[in-house]
């Protein structure tokens, strides 16, 4: 594999620049003093920073981008073997890398490189710990895969011994990475259009704990099912959070939630009750999430007061559970929940904030995952008072296994779920504002552009 030497900046090429990983780590190269270049497929308020800063991209992506001055070539998982980019590089002997083996070598230019990973959260996750390292004054470097709005973007660039990352198993990208200290916070089925089943997700996590090294630190949630098959054997050091205090040392009791849903608890360290805790997130996942940061902040000396001011103050990045506005007594949230589980635990949070009906606007992300889990998702939407189904979200895929939102919607009124089925947002907003009534709580969900809906209704 080609080896970047950090001291020595090349011209490197991003193909796909305008996602929110490849524009952070463009942002890391620019910052180092190497030559970024690019192609999209449209202008984007990130590309648009990437351009102020000194980057060179081209819309849309064409062979003619690649020039013989191009040193090295990134690409992602989303490039395919035919893309034309990717193509012409190959054709001029242009050395490629993945994304995440550039985020791999990134990574070993730090002392303390910090890998949260897991099937969900990892965003909010690592949001909270960026906040946290922040406000203790490490200056850490962040690669965070949403928008943080205390940092303005998804990226930071500090100047300390700290790298801290999310780490996607999609494709096992988490396996070219460098990891000192490794968060695992669950571990379920999903990208089932890449992993077998379970016990092939389940060992591409085995691998991840692998990758720590004997003076590393893996912190893992002790809820996951027969966690000891990840864990066992392990040259580093395991620190287990999660539900149970009898067999994690980070735990809680007492969970309640304030008039808007946001959490409280006492922290139990070795089944000891140590103080309470106050989230400015909602929901017993965001519990969970903070036990994780508690642990790591912990390992990392960080002062506790400093880790529970940050931990009351972070209201979230942008898609988690996030309030848009109110429309006539009508309030409009969105959130990023694509899968079964984040889908019952966002509704289920959205019980304790204030409503008369629950409506989810759910848009379904990939036919292999609404084919895979098509009667999970019956069961979490059905947690909701009122659904309401958008198009599948096609993202990456074509629909060559013939799953429509219409199948969804047969498994929900099996349930006797109500649940309206519209083509276009512009039916689905014209039958909110002839149904929602005030003091309705609206959540538009989905890892596509389902947030559109909700942002038209407020005219924003």
């Amino acid at each position: 594999m080609y080896q970047i030497n950090f001291s020595k900046p090349i011209h490197v090429h991003f193909m796909g620049i305008g996602g929110i990983s490849m524009s952070g780590l463009a942002q890391i190269l620019i910052d180092a003093g190497f030559t970024v270049s690019g192609s999209d497929r449209k202008v984007s308020q990130l590309t648009e920073q990437l351009v102020a800063m000194g980057a060179k991209i081209a819309y849309p992506q064409s062979a003619d981008n690649i020039t013989d001055d191009i040193d090295l070539a990134v690409y992602t998982a989303a490039i395919s073997a035919d893309n034309p980019e990717f193509v012409e590089a190959q054709r001029r002997n242009i050395p490629t890398m993945t994304r995440a083996d550039l985020l791999g070598q990134i990574m070993k230019n730090y002392n303390i490189p910090i890998a949260i990973s897991g099937t969900h959260g990892k965003t909010t996750t690592t949001s909270m710990i960026s906040e946290t390292l922040i406000a203790a004054g490490t200056d850490p470097t962040l690669s965070i895969g949403g928008i943080l709005k205390s940092i303005g973007g998804n990226i930071r660039v500090g100047k300390s011994e700290y790298f801290v990352t999310e780490a996607c198993e999609y494709t096992n990208s988490f396996l070219s990475f460098f990891p000192r200290i490794g968060i695992i916070l669950n571990i379920e089925e999903d990208h089932m259009d890449f992993f077998k089943d379970i016990d092939d997700i389940r060992n591409s996590f085995r691998e991840f704990a692998r990758l720590i090294p004997e003076d590393g630190t893996l912190i893992i949630n002790g809820n996951i099912d027969n966690v000891s098959e990840i864990t066992d054997g392990l040259k580093c050091r395991v620190v287990y959070f999660g539900s149970n205090p009898d067999f994690s040392k980070y735990s809680y009791k007492d969970a309640s939630y304030d008039e808007v849903g946001r959490a409280s608890y006492t922290l139990l360290i070795d089944n000891t009750p140590v103080r309470k805790v106050a989230l400015g997130v909602v929901g017993e996942h965001n519990i969970i999430n903070s036990l994780a940061v508690i642990a790591l902040m912990d390992l990392l000396g960080i002062d506790r007061e400093i880790v529970f001011s940050s931990l009351l103050g972070f209201s979230g990045t942008d898609r988690r559970f996030e309030f848009k506005g109110r429309l006539g007594g009508i309030t409009i949230l969105d959130d990023y929940a694509h899968h079964p589980t984040e889908i019952k635990a966002t509704l289920t949070a959205a019980a304790n904030y204030p409503h008369k009906r629950l409506w989810c606007i759910f848009q379904p992300h990939t036919y292999t995952r609404t084919k895979a889990f098509l009667t999970d998702f019956a069961k979490a939407l059905s947690l909701a008072d009122r659904v309401i189904l958008t198009d599948i979200y096609a993202a990456r895929e074509k629909n060559t296994i013939g799953i429509s939102s219409l199948d969804l919607k047969a498994e929900l009124d099996k349930l006797g779920v109500p649940c309206e089925y519209f083509r276009t947002f512009d039916a689905i907003e014209n039958f909110l504002l002839e149904n929602c009534i005030d003091g309705d709580l609206l959540i538009t969900m989905g890892a596509g552009d389902v947030v559109k809906i909700g942002e038209n209704l407020l005219g924003i």
